[in-house]
């Protein structure tokens, strides 16, 4: 087969969803909500725990680095493409789709290692409270987030790498709503059936062991939910770990169909539906799933919008408030003048 020998040039063509589409207006305003709603959501979120001191304890610093996440990730695609819906065109350089393949690669991927090590959390926070300060200090909470930015930003590195050294074949047209491996491997006009069979180990690799500690973690959270007297503190812990078992079923399902499943079981239209669902629709509901019944939260976010007229009062308190873990267990909280010291 003849090569392009100008790819570096000219690039790829994105063909998503919006064109396939039969009402693509219509898909296109919807995106379009969906995006600004994930936005919000999770700029609010992370302005929140961001400014209340209150909250900064590892089960929200955690929680703010998947929104941090989420707010790149949906950053990253969605903006290209209703932009070039509207432009009419759907061009991208070479650079850019590197560009944008690592990136994806490295916030998906760094998703997935987070949302393992806030099951890890929550498994300290219920099934051992009295320890909790000792083993989710702050020395290992930010190394957590170390090692989710690490190891992804490293996998990224090497699969962006690889498979962007590929010739590619005459047509430019990429058949996905993004530069993403799967569609990139079937214009290259070089055996590409090694490295497919590679990509399917290291995603089973990257992504199984994560998604068994989960399922471990919350085994675990379950027998002792169960073994609770308090009805009320069963409910909550119930209710809260089945929120974020949603986040976990929606991020491991999109991201095993995609890099976990044989590559001759990709069809266009199918990973064009999973990417919305994984960069555009999982963003908008994780910070929803997470804070939409969490009284520290909402509380912490009525308190932001009281802030300026708190201070344009003169007014000052100093009194001590507890910061309710999911089973129920506390700690003291030191709350002066607006500001808080744990």
């Amino acid at each position: 087969m003849e090569l392009y020998n100008s790819t570096l040039e000219s690039g790829f063509i994105l063909v998503g969803i919006l064109t396939d589409s039969g009402s693509p207006g219509l898909l296109h305003t919807t995106i379009s909500v969906l995006y600004t709603l994930a936005l919000t959501s999770n700029g609010l979120l992370l302005l929140v725990i961001t400014m209340d001191a209150r909250l900064h304890v590892p089960m929200y610093l955690l929680l703010s680095q998947l929104s941090l996440m989420d707010l790149m990730l949906t950053s990253v695609v969605i903006p290209k493409t209703l932009v070039d819906y509207l432009r009419g065109e759907n061009a991208i350089s070479f650079e850019g789709c590197a560009l944008q393949m690592f990136l994806v690669l490295t916030l998906g991927g760094a998703e997935g290692l987070l949302l393992a090590f806030m099951a890890y959390d929550r498994y300290v926070a219920i099934c051992h409270p009295l320890n909790y300060m000792v083993l989710m200090r702050p020395r290992i909470c930010w190394l957590m987030m170390a090692t989710s930015w690490t190891l992804a930003f490293l996998n990224s590195v090497i699969h962006t790498s690889y498979t962007m050294h590929f010739p590619f074949c005459m047509t430019r047209e990429i058949r996905h709503l993004l530069c993403e491996i799967p569609p990139l491997l079937k214009l290259a006009c070089a055996e590409t059936s090694r490295y497919e069979f590679m990509v399917y180990v290291s995603g089973s690799v990257f992504l199984m062991p994560s998604l068994a500690a989960i399922l471990a973690s919350y085994t675990f959270v379950l027998v002792a939910v169960l073994h609770m007297s308090s009805g009320e503190g069963r409910q909550k812990a119930l209710f809260t770990c089945s929120s974020h078992l949603t986040v976990v079923g929606m991020y491991y399902g999109a991201a095993m169909f995609m890099y976990v499943q044989p590559g001759s079981y990709h069809s266009p239209r199918q990973d064009n539906i999973l990417f919305v669902f994984y960069t555009v629709i999982t963003p908008a509901l994780n910070p929803l799933i997470y804070s939409l019944r969490n009284k520290e939260v909402m509380g912490a976010f009525r308190g932001v919008l009281g802030r300026f007229s708190f201070i344009q009062d003169g007014g000052c308190q100093c009194h001590i408030e507890a910061l309710q873990l999911l089973d129920g267990a506390s700690y003291p909280v030191l709350v002066l003048c607006g500001s808080s010291t744990l």
